[in-house]
């Protein structure tokens, strides 16, 4: 009985997936026959988004994980902490070592002061020596013992005042320790740096990490876009900036906009994945037509990429899209919600408001 069971959801499971190729298939077809105007021209490709790994910067054990593959992130949202409980230590000596600096600079401080003072004092007796010595009522010995005691004072002053300089350096790099230390505690916090849905969770809480061990991979799906690939003669005409369409095969009614942002100065051989019009030993240069941002954001909950479809260009500016690429893709709708307070009497029914239409796919291959 169960294998029988089995043997009827392989079968299932073998004709959907037959019936989703043939599906394909004939949209491909279908969009094959669309003639389009001189001065137009597409090629096969699928929705792709920059990947961007979330990874250690230090090597340490990591604690906890908080997102889970297809989670949405946004920048500064907390990924994955790892352990720093050595660092906090390093911290705490390196905050121990500051006080202790700055403890040193008072001190060096209250020394210069108290060199000055005593300069003072010896600089005024030997100024009085000095008027003795010009009336001759003073012994040449008690003058010259005068002076080196100024000169001694002096130099001491200066050697406090070097020493004080030392104190300051040492305090300037107590500080810079504790933030080097800061820094590295706060690097142990992994953020988010875009916006985006978590694509691969690669290492678990317990885990130790080298320097550069990545943890996660995050989708960045604000920079969408979609490649294809054209032949020289047609590639040679187009230009950096202009607009393109693109046409998802999960929505053929709907025609997305873009704009082309790279052009390969070299050829390449295209992709398996990727179809085209010639035979594979011709060479093609790679298009890549970026996706609004503004565009994606109102679906950025049901963006998905990986998604195939056909991506238009214009090799003549002056040439007007065809009606099917001017279709655009419909914001998804608000939900109706029910704001009437609970003491009002009940809305009538010519008040009522009608249900709002079904949400339809997003420009980047969202589905309801």
């Amino acid at each position: 009985m169960k294998t029988n069971i089995l043997h009827n959801l392989v079968r299932l499971l073998l004709l959907g997936a037959v019936a989703f190729l043939g599906w394909a298939a004939w949209q491909r077809q279908e969009r094959a026959k669309i003639k389009l105007p001189p001065g137009i021209v597409g090629g096969n490709g699928r929705i792709e988004a920059v990947q961007v790994d979330i990874a250690t910067k230090y090597s340490g054990r990591i604690s906890d994980v908080l997102v889970k593959e297809g989670k949405l992130v946004a920048p500064d949202d907390v990924l994955c902490v790892m352990d720093s409980t050595e660092m906090q230590a390093d911290l705490q000596k390196a905050r121990a070592q500051q006080s202790k600096a700055a403890e040193d600079v008072e001190r060096a401080a209250a020394e210069v002061v108290q060199k000055e003072a005593s300069y003072t004092l010896q600089e005024k007796s030997f100024a009085r020596a000095e008027s003795l010595k010009r009336s001759k009522a003073i012994a040449d010995q008690d003058y010259d013992e005068a002076r080196a005691r100024r000169d001694s004072t002096q130099a001491a002053v200066n050697v406090a005042k070097a020493s004080l300089r030392s104190a300051e350096q040492a305090q300037l790099a107590a500080d810079a320790e504790v933030k080097r230390q800061e820094a590295q505690i706060a690097d142990m916090t992994l953020k988010s740096t875009v916006r985006g849905r978590v694509l691969y969770r690669l290492a678990e809480p317990g885990m130790v990490l080298g320097s550069g061990g990545k943890v996660l991979t995050v989708l960045d799906l604000s920079d969408i876009y979609m490649e294809i690939f054209l032949p020289s003669q047609e590639a040679g005409k187009l230009r950096l900036g202009s607009e393109a369409r693109f046409v998802l095969d999960i929505a053929p009614e709907y025609a997305g906009r873009a704009k082309v942002s790279f052009i390969s100065p070299e050829a390449q051989f295209t992709p398996k994945q990727v179809e085209t019009r010639s035979e594979r030993d011709k060479l093609m240069f790679r298009i890549k037509l970026q996706l609004p941002a503004e565009a994606i954001l109102p679906h950025i909950d049901r963006v998905k990429t990986g998604l195939r479809g056909v991506g238009y260009v214009r090799l003549d500016e002056s040439v007007e899209w065809p009606e099917f690429l001017q279709r655009r893709f419909p914001l998804p709708a608000e939900p109706v919600t029910d704001k009437t307070p609970a003491n009002d009497p009940p809305a009538t029914p010519a008040a009522t408001p009608e249900p709002a239409p079904a949400a339809s796919p997003s420009p980047a291959g969202a589905q309801p």
